[in-house]
């Protein structure tokens, strides 16, 4: 139904101080409690709405045409939508594109998705970006009744992503095969017939995409839950070890993950990881996390590699980050963002080990950061005996 259609509003945005924004709800009815981020990317809404990355929040999108393209399979980065709920600033269109299956407020209605439309996104990310990440509720009622005391009081009561391990409740419940490779035009996506790589791949919340750039490098990715250990990745006989995104408090999922990286290193494997995984590697060397302001997401965020000067432009996802003061001897500093200086890359000096902040796979600039994946097979082939 078009917004102009709608005599009162029907969905409720409700923050932890009591500040409200009402609007117009699509997708699925109820409510949903999360923390709230602001995204900048100007297209990519299934994919982020399908990011494990975003579990235990609902995401503002800043640029206001969201749903125009509408939705399809191939799209998904994981088998259902993750992120809470989202908000936005105009009730989607019809969707005009050839590649869409199915209307963005359908699906997300299919998929237990609250959304919000009608609503002042600038001066919400505003707030965002001034008071940090808030606690939000969001409600959905096509009749407009919502009890605000109520609403007010459960964002007031989530708990949080500080101390939450979220990696368990995203990941794969057992291992499995990939072999797909990237899209591309004209035959959609493709398989990897020919790997010269064996590769474990430990799921924190990993996004399709992330498996496909592996297996298009030339990698034969075996997935393994976050809570592999040591010994069962090792069984695998890897030629490396991925460490893949995924959402939560780097420091909880470390509890379980980190002894079996340190064993992992401990074998000289080459070893890279990607944004989650770009913080359990530093905390396996002895660096430390910490929970930022309001994160970031987006993508159009400049990362400068320190040691070729080249400014890449990335895609990024994620509240908490390296302390670049924390890392230790041997550990260096390969990338920093140029918005506001935090630790986007970090290399051990003397073995093939790495790893970054931001997501490669996601092409925003659109190829910038792919040489990573070849960074990581090189690694490998190097290492293999002649």
């Amino acid at each position: 139904m078009a917004q102009s259609q709608k005599s009162h509003p029907t969905a409720c945005l409700a923050l932890a101080d009591g500040t409200l924004f009402y609007g117009y709800g699509f997708g699925a009815t109820g409510q949903t409690q999360a923390e709230l981020c602001f995204n900048t990317a100007m297209t990519g809404y299934q994919e982020i709405m399908t990011d494990p990355s975003y579990a235990g929040q609902v995401v503002t999108f800043t640029f206001p045409h969201v749903g125009n393209v509408g939705v399809n399979p191939d799209d998904d980065e994981t088998a259902e939508p993750v992120a809470e709920g989202m908000v936005v600033k105009w009730n989607p269109t019809e969707p005009s594109n050839w590649r869409a299956t199915e209307t963005l407020s359908a699906w997300l209605a299919r998929r237990g998705r609250i959304a919000i439309g009608g609503v002042d996104t600038r001066r919400l990310t505003r707030a965002i970006r001034q008071q940090g990440a808030p606690h939000v509720a969001l409600a959905h009622d096509p009749e407009g009744n919502f009890d605000i005391a109520a609403l007010v009081a459960a964002a007031r009561g989530f708990a949080g992503l500080e101390g939450v391990d979220l990696a368990r409740e995203v990941t794969c419940a057992q291992s499995y095969r990939w072999d797909t490779t990237r899209w591309a035009w004209p035959d959609g996506f493709g398989r990897q017939e020919a790997p010269r790589h064996r590769v474990v791949a430990i799921d924190y919340g990993a996004k399709r995409n992330i498996l496909r750039c592996l297996a298009s490098a030339g990698c034969d990715v075996t997935v393994l839950p976050a809570t592999a250990s040591a010994e069962e990745v090792l069984a695998h006989e890897p030629d490396g070890v991925f460490l893949s995104n995924g959402p939560g408090d780097p420091a909880a999922t470390g509890a379980y993950a980190v002894p079996m990286i340190n064993a992992v290193l401990e074998r000289g494997l080459p070893v890279f990881g990607i944004c989650l995984g770009h913080q359990m590697l530093a905390l396996a060397l002895g660096a430390k996390t910490v929970k930022m302001n309001h994160g970031h997401h987006g993508a159009n965020h400049p990362v400068k590699d320190l040691e070729t000067g080249k400014v890449e432009i990335t895609s990024m996802n994620h509240g908490f980050a390296v302390d670049s003061q924390s890392l230790p001897d041997g550990v260096k500093e390969t990338h920093v963002s140029l918005f506001d200086g935090s630790n986007c890359g970090l290399r051990l000096t003397d073995r093939p080990v790495f790893s970054v902040q931001y997501h490669p796979e996601a092409s925003p600039g659109p190829q910038d950061s792919f040489y990573l994946f070849e960074r990581f097979t090189a690694s490998m082939a190097e290492r293999a005996p002649a």
